[in-house]
């Protein structure tokens, strides 16, 4: 027989509802134990951001400028591009529908009240260089190794990234459902959790109608390009929408976006350089995702919402999506080090992203492959003089 697994999806909630649940009438110190855990990983996490930053943008940097070509680099400028408006809409919606929806410090008074449930003992792990340090690094020496015709530093490189690769997934991935229930235990022990659960329910509830706003919007914009019917191009993605719920996989979706593709009129050439590259570099679904979900835990702190701010977040965050992993939870764990460096996102701030962003891991993912074809439609009407007629 077919042996069961629960995915990390799976596991992130019933963490998350077991914490809540059990908040209340646990001891103290068996609390006490999950937070000392918590802040032992939370260390860890601090630690391995800066290295995930270098170890997975410089050598992406590195791909795009050793294969630069006219396709793949208008390829990347509108994945780009993509990126931003998704996360540019994710902005305005949120803003506009939030303040309705969240009642503004209410994590302040969470946290103020959980500090009882204080670690046994905390052991500091200090990163080895800063956030912004570690991108400026990871920028130069991604162009470095792109314009340099020696191998040796660039093969350093992808071991590295396999390194790292492995650590999210041996390591990060594998412990992050022992972290959320530890975060949601020590919420239901200030009693609050019940709170921040309806807001939560909420908040997806909004992202989950984005995604299909972005996908219609990004579908109406290719088939402008094209003279087509958007709704007959995008229903014909669907089989790649619903793999990807599947799978929560961009990769392994690759064979049936590529495929509904090409059933669009997307050339069978074209096809086959935008789908397996936007499935690396086009997040718009993560973006919007990210985003949020980090104005509103900023607004459950009471935290300003400032445009600027938020403007500089997402123009940061389009580049580092470009290196997230492939890897289920990858993209939030690639955007870790910008929540703490732009928006001084700490433990519980990271550990609620966490756990919001897999929740929903599937649709962003969904949203992520069903995009890379209106993506696709849009380059091959330049490369390849558009596509038959509907």
């Amino acid at each position: 027989m077919k042996k069961f697994k629960i995915g990390l999806v799976g596991r992130i909630i019933i963490a998350m509802v077991l914490g809540f649940l059990l908040g209340e009438v646990l001891p103290l110190k068996v609390t006490r134990v999950f937070t000392t855990f918590n802040g032992l990983f939370s260390q860890f996490l601090g630690f391995i951001i800066p290295l995930l930053i270098v170890g997975l943008v410089a050598p992406a940097i590195a791909d795009i400028g050793k294969k630069a070509g006219r396709m793949l680099l208008a390829t990347t400028a509108l994945a780009y591009i993509a990126t931003l408006i998704s996360g540019f809409a994710s902005y305005f919606t949120s803003v506009g529908l939030f303040p309705d929806l969240i009642e503004a410090g209410t994590l302040t008074s969470t946290l103020a009240r959980g500090n009882d449930a204080a670690a046994y003992f905390v052991i500091e792990i200090p990163p080895l260089m800063g956030v912004m340090t570690a991108l400026i690094l990871a920028f130069i020496l991604g162009l470095g190794m792109a314009n340099v015709r020696g191998i040796a530093l660039h093969g350093v490189f992808n071991d590295f990234r396999e390194i790292i690769y492995r650590t999210i997934a041996r390591v990060i991935i594998p412990l992050l459902p022992i972290f959320i229930f530890g975060i949601a235990l020590n919420m239901s022990y200030s009693g609050q959790a019940a709170a921040i659960l309806s807001v939560f329910i909420r908040i997806i509830g909004v992202i989950f109608v984005l995604h299909i706003g972005v996908l219609l919007f990004q579908y109406c914009v290719a088939a402008l390009f094209n003279k087509r019917n958007p709704f007959m191009l995008l229903l014909r993605m669907l089989p790649a929408y619903f793999t990807a719920l599947g799978t929560q996989s961009s990769a392994a979706t690759i064979p049936v976006t590529l495929r509904q593709t090409i059933a669009n009129g997307v050339n069978k050439d074209v096809a086959g350089f935008v789908i397996p590259l936007c499935a690396t570099i086009h997040l718009s679904g993560s973006t919007l995702k990210i985003v949020a979900c980090a104005i509103a835990i900023m607004m459950m702190q009471g935290t300003p919402v400032e445009f600027s701010t938020l403007a500089g977040f997402i123009l940061m965050l389009g580049v580092v999506m470009v290196a997230a992993p492939g890897v289920p939870g990858g993209a939030i764990m690639a955007a870790l080090g910008v929540l703490q460096s732009m928006l001084g996102f700490g433990e519980q701030e990271q550990a609620l992203m966490i756990a919001l962003y897999i929740a929903m891991d599937n649709f962003g993912t969904a949203c992520n492959v069903t995009g890379d074809g209106a993506l696709a439609l849009i380059i091959n009407k330049f490369y390849k003089g558009g596509t038959t007629d509907s």
